[in-house]
């Protein structure tokens, strides 16, 4: 199944975060936070504007960006689990 998002929203795969600390320790599966780094899947082709006219996502499929701690919806696709959040809760694109 092939998914594609409308107007100015993103599909996201969340990065999993390294298990060890930079001292070496080992984080258990119940003291991890979700992170907050992912991959744009797909996006959208962007907002219309009053006028009507699209303006285009500043992000793009393979984009690797923040986003915050609450954002998006998650949904599963081809039984993977993702994200979907606007281009407006995203933070930064990190290069």
């Amino acid at each position: 199944m092939g998914f594609r998002p409308l107007h100015d929203r993103v599909l996201v795969r969340r990065i999993e975060a390294d298990e060890k600390t930079a001292g070496g320790i080992i984080i258990p599966d119940t003291a991890k936070e979700k992170p907050q780094e992912g991959e744009v899947v797909a996006a959208g082709a962007g907002a219309k504007n009053e006028e009507g006219k699209v303006s285009p996502l500043d992000v793009k499929a393979g984009d690797r960006i923040l986003f915050g701690k609450w954002s998006g919806t998650e949904v599963k696709v081809n039984g993977e689990d993702l994200l979907i959040m606007k281009e407006s809760d995203i933070l930064g694109i990190v290069s």
